[in-house]
Formats: C-alpha cells, structure tokens, sequence
C-alpha cells in the first residue's frame, strides 16, 4: 500500500466513523469529531476542506473521499 493508498483508507475510515452518527449530532460535534479523527489517523485536511466535509457529512452528503486524498493541498499523513 503506497502513502496515497494510506490516505484514501484513513480518510475512508474517518468520514464513514463521523457520519455513523452524525444525525444527532450537532454541527460543531461534527466538527470536533472529524478533527479528532483526522489527528488520530494522522492526516491533515485544509481548514476549508474540513469545513468542507464537516458540512457534508451533516447534510448527509457524500463526501469524495478520493479526491479529498488527492488533493495534495491538504497534507497527508503524519
């Protein structure tokens, strides 16, 4: 698995964990919980990014978790 591969699997893993129970959650939960799994996967988002897909996951939106990975703009892992 190269680091892109890593990345795509970590950020899967973090949109798929906020969005199991987002529908009670408050925007700023979202928020929090989504920066809290970021660090803990150890991939970085722009803030705008992770306004980006705070707001999707709680508009229940998909969130194109490839394309987020590709954007070299927003890091990668630590």
């Amino acid at each position: 698995m190269d680091q892109q591969d890593a990345r795509v699997e970590a950020l899967r893993n973090v949109v798929q964990r906020v969005t199991s129970w987002q529908e009670s959650a408050t925007d700023g939960t979202v928020h929090e919980e989504l920066e809290r799994g970021l660090a803990e996967a150890g991939v970085t988002l722009t803030p705008e990014q992770r306004d980006q897909v705070a707001t999707q996951i709680s508009d229940g939106q998909d969130v194109d978790v490839e394309a987020l990975a590709a954007d070299s703009e927003g890091g990668g892992p630590a």
